[in-house]
């Protein structure tokens, strides 16, 4: 899974739209591009359209905050519709996680659903309190966490900052720092890390840039808010076949000699490190769609 791209969920052409896309995966939101007196109507569309197309495209639905006095009208529509993932905004931390398992649980066992079956994707830098928290994703049991999201518009509003970014484009302080911890906080829990959204959606070289400063420092996955964003995401974040022959060689060689610590290939010496990293060359290229 390389992009993921939000969709309203209360927008028929939109979403209609978004499943051209080729995106890996979409994101039918309930949450802040739904207004309150759509949110009901939305909730509808979305456990419909995750029906009919679930066979097509891995989709998640954004649900309300486990804060907002909606979440759990959302889950009782949307889980009956076995959608692939719930996406969690404004996550605090495991026990946030743990809370949401519990309800998802309920729903599943009474729509006959496999326990677990139904994944959860939160967005985990959203206040600032949640950063904090990044160590306890690691903690919790079972298999329902899939991923991490970072972003920074909300994280911004909540410390009062009037910018993410710099005016070279360059995120501040506070953000660069929530990125770092979401990056960690993922790894640790091996799960997979999502790079936030790159909001000016006409922009492509920067969107580029920071495609490959995510894909340099080990995010796996970018969001998107725009159909065309998509491509972008997917010519950075899919291993060419050079990098790819490239692993399977680091790999071959080390299979051959599994008690080596360091190898030599093409005149450079090899350590386990760049095994891991060869190997997780090859799980990004074996994962695409």
């Amino acid at each position: 899974m390389r992009s993921l791209l939000f969709v309203p969920g209360h927008d028929s052409r939109k979403l209609s739209k978004a499943l051209a896309s080729g995106a890996d995966a979409l994101i039918l939101d309930l949450e802040d591009s739904v207004p309150d007196a759509e949110k009901a109507r939305a909730r509808g569309m979305c456990a419909e359209f995750a029906s009919e197309n679930r066979d097509k495209v891995t989709l998640f639905v954004r649900v309300n905050a486990l804060s907002s006095p909606f979440i759990r009208d959302d889950l009782e529509e949307v889980v009956s519709a076995q959608p692939h993932g719930i996406m969690l905004p404004k996550c605090s931390g495991g026990n946030d996680l743990r809370q949401v398992d519990a309800l998802i649980s309920v729903l599943e066992k009474r729509a006959e659903i496999t326990d677990g079956d139904i994944k959860v994707l939160p967005i985990v830098t959203e206040t600032a309190a949640s950063l904090f928290g990044m160590q306890t994703y690691s903690h919790v049991p079972g298999q329902r966490l899939c991923g991490m999201l970072w972003g920074g518009e909300d994280l911004a509003a909540d410390i009062g900052a009037t910018s993410s970014r710099s005016p070279d484009g360059k995120y501040g302080g506070p953000f660069a720092l929530a990125r770092t911890l979401c990056l960690l906080g993922a790894t640790a829990a091996q799960v997979t890390a999502v790079d936030a959204v790159y909001t000016n959606f006409r922009d492509q070289a920067g969107l580029i840039l920071e495609c490959v400063e995510a894909l340099r420092d080990g995010f796996t996955a970018k969001a998107a808010i725009h159909p065309d964003q998509v491509a972008v995401i997917h010519e950075v974040f899919t291993p060419s076949q050079t990098e790819i022959d490239q692993a399977l060689k680091v790999i071959d060689a080390f299979s051959k000699s599994p008690e080596a610590g360091a190898i030599s290939i093409d005149g450079r010496m090899l350590d386990r490190p760049h095994l891991r990293s060869a190997q997780r060359v090859l799980a990004r290229a074996q994962g695409q769609k």
